[in-house]
């Protein structure tokens, strides 16, 4: 049964037929898409193992992930049965919501537990992790020719992506350094850019901004326009997540830095120069006059919901969190589209700042080798292609998966703008953040400081002063200046 789909998968990984071929072929068989899909994924793992890699090296070892609840991991459940066919080797898994997921990862890690060997992790949290030992330098693996298959093309994986997940545990230490301990892998990220409600701007003749000061005016407008609606969305609660989004996206594409880093290695506060003025006042003044009405509690969550709702006309946030706000019930489901947001007009190009899901492996764990079959294997091309076509892995790591006419197809049929946006935010995409132990620390009293301004408790001015000053003192006590 299904001996002719097959030889047509076949044949398409093998690269002998192109995708209308498949289609055609797999059209004329009665296949679904779904299905066709399926043995395709099917044939990618069969050439797999006929790569010349020993992938059965560890046959009959059980390995235990730890997983944060998310589209990402429904991809690796939905595809981990090719992986055990593959390997021979066996997976258990727990999965927790993200607001218990962190808390269980530390516990794990600092109690020294060997229950899981390999988990999620965010980029920012490995600087915690790796300086305490808690997870292991993967350049050792990846650059052993005898522990990882001549398929899996780390430099394919985007460069940006790749280097925000190395660091040389030295506070200040560039990240993707020469010396950089490769601390996780990337499964996808997410880069921040501007998702808007293609239905409120073409009711109201308003044009997608192109810069800061065409935000600000485009966010008065569309609130003026929205009723009992706001014209951004933006976070806002006192946490170090409402820094890393849309604001330092826009803040650093003007050349700013949250630290600077001297000759000697110390660092000191750059959050109160002149060019910082400016951008702090102008993104007050839009929160001010055109955000939500309680701003100070919005996290991820309130940002996208309102914009799936059409409450706000449009956000500068996560574009993985306008794509699932384009889908579902959400009542502007595909009404939303996205757009590429360069905040400062003399920049070459956008510079999100990026959030990364990763794989990373306890120190703890009594199976290395055989987690890193595992950790290469979702990782690498064929998964995240599975996870593109079939799932919801986006934004992918590999540029390989960026490059498939089948993944820019879907996205581009019900996601206006949205590769365009990827393809010209990515060369740029990278984590902008000063690698340090103090760094969730500093950015939520940043945040904090950010409401103050956002209330008039303080005026931008003395509030960067105010900060400045704190941040200093703390890297002080903590040697860091």
């Amino acid at each position: 049964m299904y001996d002719k789909e097959k030889q047509l998968a076949e044949d398409f990984v093998a690269k002998k037929i192109g995708r209308r071929d498949l289609i055609k072929g797999m059209s004329a068989l009665g296949v679904s898409t779904a299905l066709a899909s399926t043995l395709v994924n099917a044939a990618a793992t069969r050439a797999l193992a006929q790569n010349g890699f020993n992938w059965r090296a560890h046959e009959g070892t059980t390995i235990k992930l730890l997983l944060n609840q998310h589209p990402y991991t429904d991809a690796m459940i939905a595809n981990i049965e090719n992986f055990k066919s593959l390997t021979g080797m066996n997976v258990e898994y727990d999965v927790f919501p993200e607001d218990v997921y962190f808390d269980k990862v530390t516990a794990a890690l600092s109690s020294g537990s060997s229950e899981y060997d390999a988990f999620m992790s965010g980029a920012y949290m490995t600087w915690t992790y790796g300086p305490a030992g808690w997870i292991d330098d993967l350049n050792e693996y990846i650059m052993d020719p005898s522990k990882t298959n001549p398929d899996y093309n780390w430099e394919d994986v985007l460069e940006g992506v790749r280097k925000s997940c190395a660091w040389n545990g030295r506070p200040g230490g560039a990240l993707g350094s020469d010396d950089a301990m490769q601390w996780c892998i990337p499964l996808a990220y997410e880069q921040n850019n501007l998702t808007y409600n293609k239905r409120v701007f073409d009711a109201n003749s308003l044009s997608v901004p192109t810069d800061l000061d065409s935000l600000v005016d485009t966010a008065a407008a569309a609130k003026a326009a929205m009723g009992d609606g706001y014209g951004i969305g933006v976070r806002g609660s006192r946490s170090w997540a409402t820094i890393h989004p849309g604001f330092l996206s826009g803040y650093a594409n003007f050349g700013q830095s949250d630290l600077t880093v001297g000759g000697d290695g110390t660092l000191s506060a750059a959050m109160n120069t002149d060019v910082s003025r400016n951008f702090h006042s102008k993104w007050v003044e839009m929160i001010q006059n055109s955000g939500a009405p309680d701003w100070s509690t919005h996290t991820w969550y309130q940002v996208g919901t309102d914009v799936g709702a059409g409450k706000s006309a449009m956000m500068f946030d996560a574009d993985i969190l306008g794509y699932f706000m384009n889908g579902g019930d959400n009542a502007e489901a595909g009404n939303l589209a996205f757009s590429a947001f360069k905040a400062n007009p003399a920049a070459a190009a956008p510079t999100p700042n990026i959030w990364i899901w990763a794989m990373a492996m306890s120190s703890f764990s009594t199976k290395k080798d055989a987690t890193w079959y595992f950790l290469q294997w979702v990782t690498g091309p064929e998964h995240q292609l599975f996870g593109a076509q079939d799932m919801d892995l986006v934004n992918p790591a590999r540029s390989s998966v960026w490059a498939d006419e089948m993944f820019r197809n879907k996205l581009s049929a019900s996601y206006s703008g949205y590769v365009e946006m990827h393809d010209v935010s990515a060369p740029g995409a990278s984590i902008k953040f000063t690698a340090q132990p103090l760094f969730f620390d500093l950015t939520t009293e940043w945040a904090a400081m950010l409401q103050r301004m956002v209330a008039g408790e303080v005026p931008v001015d003395e509030g960067l002063d105010m900060l400045a000053e704190s941040v200093n003192s703390q890297l002080a006590e903590a040697g860091l200046r």
